[in-house]
């Protein structure tokens, strides 16, 4: 039985990689959690926290309401990178249809007249032969600066003139 317990202190002391910050990281994640726009950066920062606290993989995964292993990836992590670890990392995607002068020309027609996304896609097909997707469309004029609003129809407009013909009259 002695052996069972020798094993178990030191594996526990093995596989419990510890987190130490020095008092300016700490200050950095606690000004993240703050601040940061980003709920992802503030969850990771406050993992690390927690981790530096001295409390367990299991006491922070219950905490967070996150699995044991997402709180060990994201303490390796930062033991590699550090603050790098906490904003999301690049991720692979198909590459732009776009380029900058298709994106220039959709800036021109768009200032030049109102167009539907539908009149936008059909002359992108026909002057450069590029067919991307109303989404795409809408992202790509997003970032140009342009909002994308849908004209609507009031209600109220059409409601009132509904009252006013059906309203019986009074004598």
């Amino acid at each position: 039985m002695r052996y069972a317990i020798e094993y178990l202190d030191t594996a526990k002391e093995h596989h419990l990689a510890r987190v130490e910050l020095m008092e300016i990281e700490s200050d950095c994640l606690r000004a993240v959690i703050k601040k940061s726009s980003d709920w992802r950066e503030r969850e990771r920062a406050e993992t690390v926290l927690l981790l530096a606290s001295g409390k367990t993989v299991k006491e922070v995964a219950e905490q967070q309401n996150l699995c044991r292993e997402a709180v060990r990836i994201r303490r390796r992590k930062w033991l590699k990178r550090g603050l790098a670890s906490l904003p999301d990392q690049p991720r692979s995607g198909a590459p732009t249809k776009l380029t900058n002068e298709h994106r220039q020309q959709l800036g021109q027609w768009v200032e030049a007249e109102a167009l539907s996304s539908r009149e936008l896609l059909t002359r992108l097909a026909e002057q450069y032969q590029v067919h991307i997707g109303p989404t795409t469309l809408r992202t790509e004029l997003k970032l140009l600066g342009y909002v994308w609003k849908r004209t609507r129809y009031s209600l109220k407009k059409k409601a009132r003139s509904r009252t006013l013909r059906t309203s019986p009259t009074r004598d």
